[in-house]
């Protein structure tokens, strides 16, 4: 059985940079912080929303959005504090079941954007691919290591869902951080997904 401690600590940038180069019109949801810095400095698509002050919503916000658009996959990046808000968000997306809707939790057990305070998580060794499952998602994986990683969202683009890959991960600061002008990151991404002309 899968455990929180068999899986690799790795770069969330890295990772990031891999996914991005695996979509085409793919929706990205990155959460507050460097979920969002990452996938910002991975290559600006107009298919990217950027979280900016609403902490625990990347995951809702991508199953209202993967609800919305049956049709095209929706990935969530969230990080392990912002999950911690928003726990009840697993059963709602088990009991919804989008097919196309992947949440990818960045596990580095800090409050890294706040001052990298100890998230209650690290410290009981909270295993958030167990909680996932429980909550109703079985197609719930620890990414071993950065192939294993890619083999999830792999699959996770050709599969039916709902998907969560939990991955463990530095506290690696972001390189580059996206505009801050919230009506802009709205209107863009919504062009970007043809819900605005």
């Amino acid at each position: 059985m899968e455990t929180l401690h068999n899986a690799k600590v790795m770069n969330r940038f890295d990772l990031t940079k891999r996914l991005v180069a695996k979509l085409k019109d793919e929706a990205v949801i990155g959460g507050i912080g460097n979920s969002n810095f990452d996938l910002w400095a991975s290559g600006h698509r107009p298919q990217n929303f950027y979280m900016l002050g609403s902490m625990g919503l990347a995951a809702p916000i991508a199953l209202g959005f993967a609800l919305a658009q049956p049709q095209r996959r929706v990935f969530a990046l969230e990080g392990d504090g912002s999950l911690l808000m928003q726990l009840g968000c697993l059963s709602t997306i088990a009991t919804r079941a989008p097919r196309n809707l992947c949440v990818i939790l960045w596990d580095n057990g800090v409050y890294q954007i706040t001052g990298s305070q100890p998230t209650p998580a690290a410290t009981a060794r909270t295993d958030f691919v167990a909680i996932a499952r429980a909550s109703g998602l079985p197609q719930s994986h620890w990414a071993a290591d950065e192939a294993e990683f890619e083999s999830l969202v792999d699959a996770s683009l050709a599969g039916e869902g709902p998907f969560f890959i939990g991955v463990r991960v530095d506290s690696q600061p972001a390189v580059a951080q996206p505009e801050r002008d919230p009506s802009r990151i709205r209107d863009a991404f919504m062009r970007g997904v043809g819900s605005k002309g």
